[in-house]
């Protein structure tokens, strides 16, 4: 039961991703992407994508959702069966919204 939930968590972030075009997976075959600790990628540079973690932060929707320090810049977002979908569902929006307020 984890591990699908787990893998319909990581589902919403393949929604983000297939609607978006500023969104990637940082893994580059689909079969190394995590169900678990999703990393993605943006189309920004590396200090927008800190003002985005900011952002996030700021108004309480998500904390430490930055890539790992030697990792590219982007998001890391846990999807595991801890976190309830309607959760991640919720993001969706405010990612449209910090990347919105950072690409201008």
């Amino acid at each position: 039961a984890a591990i699908a939930k787990s893998e319909a968590n990581l589902d919403v972030l393949k929604s983000l991703v297939a609607s978006r075009d500023w969104a990637q997976f940082l893994a580059q075959d689909e079969g190394q992407i995590s169900n678990t600790s999703v990393c993605l990628t943006l189309d920004l540079e590396a200090d927008q994508v800190k003002q985005i973690v900011k952002l996030l932060d700021a108004e309480g929707v998500a904390y430490d959702i930055g890539a790992y320090r030697d990792a590219p810049a982007g998001l890391r977002i846990w999807c595991g069966a801890t976190v309830e979908q309607a959760d991640l569902e919720a993001l969706l929006p405010w990612l449209d919204w910090a990347y919105a307020e950072v690409s201008l």
